[in-house]
């Protein structure tokens, strides 16, 4: 069986249509916000950062760590500008102290590369380091 609609109500079908449409379609799950860094290995991290060939070592309990490394400790707002499955990329402002922008990149849960920058008590800091897993905290 055809309906047929006659010219003038061809345009108000096809906008209840697609109305009807939206309605019923499966909502489209989304993961959860940074689910990369709750997916890297906890425990002890050495950093090891490119610009100096120093090394540091921090207790990763959630991955999100990682994301303040020039701001540890500071209460800060962030906003996540990139969210993948294998990268993230967060920029975070911590008042009265300065401002930063990282991303992370996931090569392993126990392997990560980490460009950080911004601004830490008026001065300007860039930061690029690997990130490994070398133990329990």
């Amino acid at each position: 069986m055809r309906i047929e609609f006659s010219k003038a109500l061809r345009p108000l079908v096809a906008v209840a249509g697609m109305a009807l449409a939206s309605l019923v379609a499966p909502a489209v799950a989304k993961a959860p916000e940074l689910a990369m860094l709750d997916g890297l290995a906890d425990g002890t991290w050495v950093l090891h950062y490119r610009e100096n060939d120093e090394h540091e070592k921090i207790c990763v309990r959630s991955g999100r760590e990682l994301i303040q490394i020039h701001h540890r400790g500071n209460k800060c707002s962030r906003y996540v500008v990139d969210d993948q499955p294998n990268l993230v990329t967060v920029q975070y402002t911590c008042p009265g102290v300065g401002y930063g922008r990282t991303t992370i990149r996931r090569e392993t849960p126990r392997l990560v590369q980490i460009e950080s920058s911004g601004i830490e008590n008026g001065l300007p800091f860039h930061v690029s380091a690997e990130g490994r897993r070398v133990g329990g905290c």
